[in-house]
């Protein structure tokens, strides 16, 4: 299994290319889960009655009606127009719930791309094996960073510790880092290309950065380090704080 894991990091260190340095807009099942949500925040009082039927079923598009209910279906089909300008454009009354909504929908979009494993610390690896398994038997979504470094290495110190900043500013990204002579290919990891960073997801290589604090010179932080994966598209976005039930907001078009 130790070969194994040599041998994946001597191709992936030299078998990839490597680096030096308003609603009427809106779709249908969008209005849809507007409509239904405006419904569940109406006050019971506030709306007079035939209002809520009709909201009701503007909300339920594909709502059958009987035989004995064509007439009706007719009358509400010719009301419609009306009826939803009136409900959705009415902007005094519709402000309040349409920042609810809003809210709403970034809370369920953030919900929706923060699904995976968290992490939020730098993963110290003891050896290639270590190394394959971190790679390869991470969730498919999962972004990988691993850095080889040695001690007493230039650059090798700092990046680790501004790798340690951004694992807890991106938790979802896997951290790592090991010991180029732990890796069982010491040879292959010089002092000259250290630091090194390697870059997965999936279990294949993205990107191969080799010599990467010559990117950022004599001194270097954490926020040099995220402008330089940003530049690649490494990094997620950044998680968002907790949306609470204020009126404060990010402005959302």
């Amino acid at each position: 299994m130790e070969e194994n894991a040599n041998t994946s990091l001597e191709e992936d260190f030299e078998g990839q290319a490597t680096h030096t340095g308003k609603e009427t807009n809106w779709p249908k099942g969008v209005i849809n889960d507007w409509r239904k949500f405006k419904l569940e925040s109406e006050d019971g009082d506030s709306l007079p009655l035939s209002k809520k039927e009709m909201l009701r079923q503007m909300s339920s598009p594909h709502r059958s009606f009987s035989r004995d209910d064509k007439d009706t279906r007719e009358r509400f089909c010719r009301k419609m127009s009306m009826q939803e300008y009136e409900l959705i454009h009415a902007a005094q009354e519709d402000e309040s719930c349409l920042q609810q909504y809003r809210k709403r929908c970034m809370q369920d979009m953030h919900q929706r791309l923060s699904f995976g494993p968290k992490f939020g610390f730098v993963c110290e690896l003891q050896n290639g094996e270590q190394f394959l398994e971190a790679v390869e038997k991470e969730h498919k979504t999962t972004t990988v960073i691993v850095h080889i470094y040695e001690d007493g290495v230039k650059g090798c110190e700092a990046l680790n510790s501004s790798l340690a900043c951004l694992a807890a500013e991106y938790p979802t990204v896997k951290f790592c880092k090991i010991k180029a002579s732990s890796t069982g290919a010491g040879d292959r990891f010089s002092s000259e290309v250290l630091p090194s960073l390697l870059v997965y997801k999936a279990g294949e290589l993205l990107s191969n950065f080799i010599s990467v604090s010559e990117q950022f010179g004599e001194e270097f932080f954490a926020v040099d380090v995220e402008a330089f994966l940003n530049e690649y598209g490494l990094l997620p976005e950044r998680e968002l704080p907790a949306l609470g039930n204020g009126t404060d907001e990010p402005d959302v078009e």
